[in-house]
């Protein structure tokens, strides 16, 4: 039987499951249980050409776990009965030492509260879900992927942020970046279209979901990522702010009498695209731009003007890009979002098919105009695959390249 990976992306309401085959990259199930502690629950599975809902409360984690194995023993999926190699765990925060996957026991669970200050709304629930995940699989082994990971050996000169040194070495502040597994996925997958090594490569790559960054990878390491510290820096995204002046902070705890942690909420739940134009969906947002909505309009030229700051700074720390990536929800669907990142930039050897970016086609593909020196590519992330690969890898299951 070949072995099999069970990826948990565990949130504070949330618990996104899927059960994959490393080798051959096929998904057996995926689903989600949302709304977790809340009377409105809700999950749902698909395995093959079976979808299934359910609509019961669900208490807390635990109870979403074992509603997805109930969703997956109505698919006829026992996880008893499959050869399960192991669980992997999406972790956001790795910190300034956890860098590879890594199997989980209680020191690691320790290590990792340590460092919740440093990603205060994601890892607290992924610890949450690996204690779960452990209770309800006890005889399975399972591993911590982290998001940090791919940037960890970014150049000093892009980590370091120019404050205080003492501070900076004592609190562990630096640039850590995000969405690392899937910058690395995608960057290597433009390789393999391209048919080209990845150590040739200049690489841009720009994941646009609800959550945004690019990164700047040469030969296949990143050089620069536009998120930081935490994921609130860099881009414009769904309802985080992206950069801000760090005085904004300073002015509304004088001026407005608001509390820090009330501001930290702002930033990464009111403001972004949804702050501006109250919408996260770019198709409604779309949709209300045409009509003639003002502040749909601010939205998307705000979210678009700093998507092309971050492409061209990155143009410049490359010295020119061969290719650039569009990837996630955004990125992958939204093709006036495409066109309007790189409008203006034939100077660059940056220049768009039109037709072929207004494609609906799914898949990997190249969208650029015919002999455009720089290659633009759509490549759907698998962040969940690059997670059960890295499963894999760490505890010597072997893989193919999929």
């Amino acid at each position: 039987m070949t072995q099999s990976v069970l990826v948990l992306n565990s949130g504070s309401s949330s618990v996104k499951f899927q059960l994959l085959e490393p080798d051959s990259g096929r998904s057996l199930a995926e689903g989600i249980v949302e709304r977790i502690g809340e009377g409105s629950s809700a999950a749902a599975l698909t395995a093959g050409t079976t979808h299934l809902e359910r609509n019961d409360p669900v208490a807390d984690h635990a109870a979403a776990l074992r509603t997805m194995a109930s969703l997956l023993e109505e698919a006829g999926i026992r996880l008893a009965d499959q050869d399960l190699l192991a669980v992997g765990h999406r972790v956001v925060h790795g910190g300034p030492d956890l860098h590879r996957p890594t199997p989980v026991d209680d020191a690691l669970l320790d290590r990792l509260r340590e460092l919740a200050p440093l990603a205060p709304l994601h890892n607290p629930p992924a610890i949450l879900g690996i204690e779960v995940g452990r209770e309800a699989l006890p005889d399975v082994p399972h591993v911590a992927v982290f998001d940090t990971a791919f940037f960890s050996d970014l150049p000093a000169s892009a980590a370091t942020y120019a404050i205080d040194r003492d501070v900076a070495e004592r609190y562990r502040i630096r640039r850590y970046g995000f969405h690392g597994t899937s910058h690395q996925y995608v960057s290597e997958q433009a390789a393999v279209f391209l048919d080209r090594p990845l150590t040739s490569l200049r690489q841009i790559v720009l994941h646009l979901g609800n959550g945004a960054s690019a990164s700047a990878i040469v030969g296949g390491r990143p050089v620069d990522t536009s998120m930081g510290l935490t994921p609130m820096e860099g881009l414009v995204m769904g309802t985080r702010s992206g950069d801000i002046d760090p005085g904004i902070i300073f002015y509304l705890n004088r001026t407005a009498g608001m509390e820090v942690g009330d501001i930290e909420s702002m930033l990464n739940r009111r403001s972004g695209v949804r702050g501006l134009g109250g919408e996260v969906d770019f198709r409604v947002l779309h949709q209300r731009i045409e009509s003639g909505d003002e502040a749909a309009r601010l939205a998307y030229d705000v979210y678009i003007h700093r998507l092309r700051k971050y492409i061209g700074a990155y143009l410049a720390v490359l010295g020119g890009a061969d290719v650039i990536t569009f990837t996630a929800g955004v990125g992958e669907n939204d093709p006036a979002v495409r066109r309007d990142a790189l409008s203006g930039l034939g100077v660059f050897g940056i220049e768009l098919d039109e037709h072929l970016n207004e494609s609906p086609a799914s898949g990997a593909r190249r969208i650029s105009a015919e002999g455009a020196p720089t290659a633009v590519l759509v490549i759907p992330t698998d962040e969940e695959l690059a997670i059960a690969r890295a499963c894999a890898d760490v505890l010597g299951g072997g893989r193919g390249d999929g």
